[in-house]
């Protein structure tokens, strides 16, 4: 089942995302404080995946009233190859949709072959004619990978 997140859901949803390998989390933003702040300003747009009472996959998405952007988007290893990604993604397009989102984007680490060929598999275009850029605002957001 693939219902709406909610801040109810944040402990399973870190404890998952700890457990991905590569999985990369920024100590400010993927705190509870930063997901609380992330889900009050997009109240229906991100989701979980459920099964047997437990979450197995999450998806923070979002959008700034022009295009929306998938995060962490996961779902968890031994449930993997099931549709749970794929069902998560599209109850994430519907909901953008609905709030008359036209485009959705997002970022995949190149070395994520994994993510990678799931992106391409359900269709979606990889960009080759952008460069992605950052700028630090907050030195304390320290980003971790899992290993």
């Amino acid at each position: 089942m693939v219902r709406v997140m909610t801040m109810d859901d944040y402990d399973e949803v870190f404890a998952l995302w700890s457990k991905i390998k590569g999985f990369a989390m920024r100590s400010i933003d993927d705190s509870a404080k930063g997901v609380e702040r992330f889900l009050k300003r997009n109240p229906t747009t991100s989701v979980v995946a459920v099964e047997s009472g437990h979450i197995v996959g999450a998806i923070l998405c979002g959008h700034d009233g022009r295009r929306g952007c998938l995060y962490h988007v996961c779902v968890d290893p031994e449930y993997r190859r099931r549709g749970i990604g794929k069902s998560m993604v599209v109850m994430c397009m519907q909901q953008l949709k609905k709030e008359q989102i036209s485009k959705v984007s997002l970022i995949a680490f190149s070395e994520n072959d994994i993510g990678n060929a799931f992106w391409h598999t359900i269709g979606w275009t990889e960009r080759l004619d952008l460069n992605y850029y950052d700028f630090v605002l907050n030195q304390d957001n320290i980003i971790e990978f899992n290993k």
